[in-house]
């Protein structure tokens, strides 16, 4: 049967998420996405002029998808913030299990290897960890006017800990093959969390 434009369009952006996770983005071939994509090399190059072009389709896929993600996980329904921050945080180290590929990050996976040769790649999954970051830092600062809370740290910078914990959670579990080096990672995180904001934390 032949492609469908739309469809094949909208399977070649995921397959390239699933792909790009599980081996990389230098590692992972048009060939490699055309198959997991179920669609021909025709059909590729019909919608996408490289796999450049497509990565940029797939970073801006990734960004909607983590949004719709943690929209569905509930936290934001909490009027507490920081019960949300907490929630958030509970919510990440609840998505890691399974297949390391369909947890890990996209965008974080694609700056590792593109932040010097690849800058406008880099540039596009770094908008979307970014903005994903002011939406933390907008739930933590609400939660410092709450509780009265002021040190020698921001709200940004400590949404940007949060990121930089959760990236290199990422690695770990990548390099060791397994989820818990990461689990243990977010729960450190969540402690530290805890802590700053004078929260005993179960």
């Amino acid at each position: 049967m032949p492609d469908q434009p739309q469809g094949s369009r909208a399977r070649l952006v995921e397959a390239a998420i699933d792909v790009v996770r599980t081996k990389g983005y230098t590692a992972a071939r048009v060939e490699d996405i055309c198959a997991a994509a179920g669609v021909t090399k025709g059909s590729f190059f019909h919608h996408f002029d490289s796999k450049d072009a497509l990565a940029l389709a797939a970073a801006d896929q990734w960004r909607g998808c983590a949004d719709a993600i943690f929209a569905a996980a509930g936290c934001d329904d909490l009027a507490d913030p920081l019960d949300r921050l907490m929630a958030y945080l509970a919510f990440r180290r609840a998505m890691m299990t399974g297949d390391l590929a369909q947890w890990t990050c996209f965008a974080g996976t694609v700056i590792q290897e593109t932040y010097r040769t690849h800058r406008h790649l880099s540039d596009a999954c770094q908008a979307s960890i970014a903005e994903h970051s002011d939406a933390v830092a907008a739930i933590i600062a609400e939660a410092m006017r709450r509780y009265g809370i002021e040190g020698d740290w921001t709200a940004p910078s400590l949404a940007r800990h949060i990121q930089a914990v959760l990236q290199g959670a990422f690695i770990l579990a990548k390099g060791e093959g397994q989820a818990a080096v990461a689990v243990e990672s977010i729960d450190h995180l969540r402690r530290y969390v805890a802590l700053l904001f004078r929260r005993p934390i179960g």
